[in-house]
């Protein structure tokens, strides 16, 4: 078994592991989430620990997946996930209009991004826009929609990017 499977995952206060013959479902106080199981991977849930274990002639790959995968779901319905996005550029800016997120990022048009459900986007100032939910994948997958619809440029750095990133500027062209 992988090392990363034997490391078992300990259950924060309030949060509840239900294996079921089919799915694992994790519920906290921000939600629930659920997940298929992986084909040869048992789970069991002893005193607040949940442990993973593989069958007979299975690869150990399921098991650090598994592993990895019920930790991020613990985490995400008890403390949650977010991600940060800035808006670098003269006039870029971002606006919350009830669910959609307005986005003003250099275009003659403005693009209106629907949140989906699950998620909440917030804009505590007009150039970050904060992402916030439960699934750490669906955070990070609609972190990367919006960022791109306008990645960093090479050469002025302008355009949507996480919060910390480091863009490589290009030099300009010599004359």
């Amino acid at each position: 078994m992988s090392r990363v499977a034997k490391q078992p995952i300990s259950l924060p206060k309030g949060v509840e592991v239900a294996v079921g013959s089919d799915s694992i479902s994790v519920k906290g106080p921000r939600g629930t989430l659920l997940v298929h199981h992986l084909p040869g991977v048992t789970v069991s849930v002893d005193n607040d620990v949940v442990n993973i274990s593989l069958g007979e002639g299975v690869d150990h790959m399921f098991g650090g997946t598994a592993r990895a995968l019920l930790a991020n779901m613990v985490t995400g319905v008890s403390t949650g996930y977010e991600r940060k996005l800035e808006l670098v550029g003269v006039g870029y800016r971002a606006a919350m209009q009830g669910k959609s997120l307005n986005l003003s990022l250099g275009f003659s048009h403005p693009v209106v991004f629907e949140a989906p459900e699950g998620i909440s986007i917030e804009t505590p100032t007009q150039t970050e826009v904060l992402i916030k939910g439960t699934d750490k994948q669906v955070v990070g997958q609609v972190a990367a929609k919006i960022r791109g619809f306008r990645p960093p440029e090479p050469y002025k750095g302008k355009g949507v990017r996480y919060a910390g990133e480091k863009i490589t500027l290009k030099e300009a062209k010599k004359a």
